[in-house]
């Protein structure tokens, strides 16, 4: 090994807290520097340029998120706690309220059918219920291309040698990860899709006292930061390290 290298251990810190440091925003007299309003509308949080809505794919699925029409958002909304009650309170099982709801079906059909022949004097056409297949197609391309789009995502961080999106996505699959531990996966969707049905409506509504936040928190950590390097960073001795053969 060179007599004259530095540590390993030490480069590989340093070179992770110089990236952090420049990925941060700017800070200005303890306070975060947000410049003008013009200059806000074009430099929103995470570099965004786009509505609420046109980041959210904009549609009917942006509408429904962002209660456009609050008929239809509550009912999803409902329909989404009631399936979770079901399933996570009552205790029942998907196999039970699909059995329930055949059984259901076929009594409703068999009074339907005998009843009314009895009443009318001819056997009346009972209507058939069927799914079309498109349902089906539709569901699952929609699921693979979100799938998909989510592999590629998590290559596309991987490779683009950004280490704050890197350790970013590292963070969020760790933060799912523990989530997941904590309660079963019903109840993980079920959460997602309630913040899915709440925070964007609710940025969108607070959208520049929530980014004047979470900048205030970057510039606070930018500080910590600061401190960190000049008291603790910047006094690590640096000299030639001598390594010494092994005989």
């Amino acid at each position: 090994m060179s007599e004259h290298s530095e540590s390993a251990t030490e480069k590989i810190m340093s070179n992770i807290m110089d990236t952090i440091a420049e990925n941060l925003p700017k800070q200005k007299s303890g306070k975060f520097d947000l410049g003008s309003a013009s200059d806000k509308m074009r430099d929103k949080l995470f570099g965004r340029q786009k509505t609420i809505h046109r980041a959210l794919g904009g549609g009917k699925p942006a509408d429904v998120l962002l209660w456009r029409n609050k008929k239809i958002s509550s009912s999803v909304l409902a329909l989404a706690t009631a399936i979770w009650v079901f399933f996570e309170w009552l205790d029942y099982h998907f196999l039970t309220i699909v059995s329930f709801a055949l059984v259901l079906g076929m009594v409703v059909q068999f009074v339907w059918s005998n009843f009314s022949s009895a009443l009318s004097g001819s056997p009346s056409k009972v209507p058939r219920v069927e799914l079309p297949e498109e349902l089906f197609v539709n569901t699952a391309v929609a699921i693979g291309t979100q799938v998909n789009k989510f592999l590629s995502f998590l290559q596309d961080v991987s490779c683009e040698r950004n280490l704050k999106h890197f350790v970013l996505a590292i963070v969020g699959l760790w933060a799912a990860a523990a989530i997941g531990g904590w309660c079963n996966f019903l109840t993980v969707i079920y959460i997602g899709f309630v913040c899915a049905h709440t925070l964007p409506v609710l940025y969108e509504k607070y959208e520049d006292q929530v980014d004047d936040f979470l900048y205030n928190i970057l510039g606070l950590l930018r500080d910590q930061y600061q401190k960190l390097d000049q008291g603790v960073l910047s006094k690590i001795p640096k000299g030639n390290m001598k390594f010494k053969k092994s005989e």
